[in-house]
């Protein structure tokens, strides 16, 4: 049976919706428990499920069975018979780069579909210099709580960023057309959003991480109809979990209050010194 990490919203509340947050490569769901809180206080139900395992030489099958893993998650956090929308999922790293694909894909389970995502640290092609730890700590975070918490976590593995992405799965993140050789996910300017394309998504990168192809990140943006790309100053990879998390967080449920709104912000700023 499959294992998940649940938040729940403050007693008496009424839930605001569901998110489904999907860690990336090495990570366990312990990585997102103060995440997860953060928007459970907004009164957000928020189930983190494991890393999706996905198999290069197999595609399509390992993105119907991750499509099958968030149905059966979602389905779980149903209150009564009803799931509460909207439904959002977070994905980072690995765990993006599969959401993303997914949505492109005309085989996906029909009832994963949410209302929105986002996509945390989506990768590129670049390798950390990740020898030792603490070197793939600083690809990671800065942020000291977050950095005892991986270290402490004996199950984060070690090392894994290392490992490359597989090229398929992040041609079919990017959206981009042919075999997924490029060296480049997104510099072909002829891209197919897919399935997905009408999904609106929040891209969250920092500006210090050293994996991100920011240019492909704005591009694939750009080529979205209902986008917003959000870049965290001085973020490192791990940008949900970074020294900026509280104005992360923040970002996520201004996204998640807008989309309730029907994607029209809830505050416009009319005039502003900064």
């Amino acid at each position: 049976m499959p294992e998940y990490t649940d938040h729940f919203g403050p007693e008496g509340l009424r839930t605001r919706g569901t998110v489904l947050v999907v860690p990336g490569r090495g990570e366990t769901r312990a990585a997102y428990a103060r995440f997860g809180r953060r928007l459970a206080s907004d009164a957000y139900r928020v189930r983190v499920v494991d890393a999706p395992d996905i198999d290069a030489g197999d595609l399509t099958g390992s993105l119907a069975g991750f499509g099958t893993q968030l149905v059966e998650a979602l389905e779980g956090t149903a209150t009564g018979d009803e799931v509460v929308r909207p439904v959002v999922v977070v994905g980072a790293d690995s765990g993006a780069a599969a959401v993303a694909a997914l949505l492109g894909q005309d085989t996906a389970p029909g009832s994963w579909r949410p209302e929105a995502v986002v996509l945390a640290g989506l990768p590129g092609h670049a390798a950390a210099a990740s020898g030792t730890w603490d070197q793939e700590l600083d690809v990671r975070t800065f942020c000291p709580a977050h950095r005892t918490t991986l270290t402490q976590d004996s199950e984060v593995r070690r090392g894994s960023l290392r490992e490359a992405v597989p090229e398929a799965l992040l041609a079919a993140a990017f959206g981009n057309k042919g075999n997924g050789n490029s060296d480049h996910p997104g510099a072909d300017t002829d891209t197919d959003t897919g399935a997905g394309a009408d999904v609106p998504t929040l891209i969250l990168v920092g500006d210090e991480d050293p994996l991100a192809d920011r240019a492909a990140l704005a591009r694939t943006a750009k080529s979205l109809p209902r986008a917003r790309f959000s870049v965290v100053r001085g973020g490192h990879h791990d940008v949900l979990n970074d020294l900026q998390h509280r104005s992360v967080a923040a970002e996520v449920v201004t996204f998640l209050e807008t989309l309730r709104n029907e994607l029209t912000p809830v505050i416009a700023v009319r005039s502003s010194a900064w």
